[in-house]
């Protein structure tokens, strides 16, 4: 389940198609592993897949570690990609690796390590949410990015820190922030290293000083804290914190 878990998070966190690995172990000749298979590995019912899947799967985690710098693809990767334009366009998109900051790249033999639990997968890739708790996350998430402000009074700020161009994600992350929605776990799990950017750049520190389990820890007291807030306040309370706002206008 923990494989299962990381190669949920690399296709989230890129942005992928289950159909982009395999393509990309066929068209640069990497090795071999099927649409299926991968599926199968995404839901963590591939009890024994064999060699040849984590051969190519860490060839091609390899590869994009040394063809693919800071977003930018390589030449050589370019001209290999040439005749599958649809392909290389998916990788100009996003191209992450599975490697944990100032760590080797995991290739074929870490990543069956990982598989039968010699090896933990790298943090970023291994922060396991629940379906329940991502709701509280969510609404944790929006009330700590924008210092619990109104959406409205922070939106071109918080927008301009969050490190990601494509449009649906920015469309995604924007309801989210505005409370019009909430993230599923699945979701908020691959969104969580370009969110513990964000909140980096608003609060002008450094990435390295918040690691990926401080940033959910963090995210996580601050959902406890919202405890007893909007969604546990009884009716009544509710019902005299609205009279108060409306002071004289209101009388019982």
């Amino acid at each position: 389940m923990a494989f299962a878990h990381l190669i949920r998070v690399w296709h989230g966190r890129n942005g992928w198609s289950h159909r982009v690995l395999p393509a990309l172990a066929e068209a640069l000749d990497l090795g071999r592993v099927h649409n299926s298979q991968l599926s199968m590995l995404r839901n963590g019912k591939l009890a024994s897949p064999g060699p040849e899947v984590f051969l190519a799967l860490g060839r091609i985690n390899r590869l994009l570690a040394a063809e693919v710098v800071e977003g930018v693809l390589s030449d050589a990767l370019r001209r290999k990609l040439a005749d599958h334009p649809a392909l290389l366009a998916d990788l100009e998109a996003s191209a992450l690796p599975v490697q944990a900051p100032g760590e080797p790249v995991l290739g074929p033999g870490e990543l069956l390590e990982v598989f039968v639990g010699l090896r933990p997968p790298p943090p970023a890739f291994d922060l396991r949410i629940g379906d329940v708790e991502s709701r509280a996350l969510s609404e944790a998430l929006a009330a700590l990015l924008t210092a619990g402000r109104p959406w409205r009074l922070c939106r071109e700020q918080v927008l301009a820190a969050y490190p990601v161009n494509r449009r649906q994600r920015r469309e995604r992350f924007a309801a989210v922030m505005a409370g019009q929605s909430d993230y599923t776990a699945a979701e908020l799990e691959a969104e969580l290293p370009e969110l513990r950017r964000t909140l980096a750049a608003l609060g002008g520190v450094e990435e390295q000083q918040l690691g990926p389990d401080q940033f959910l820890e963090l995210l996580r007291r601050r959902a406890r804290e919202l405890v007893g807030g909007a969604d546990g306040t009884a009716p009544d309370e509710f019902t005299a914190a609205i009279r108060a706002e409306l002071g004289g206008l209101c009388k019982p």
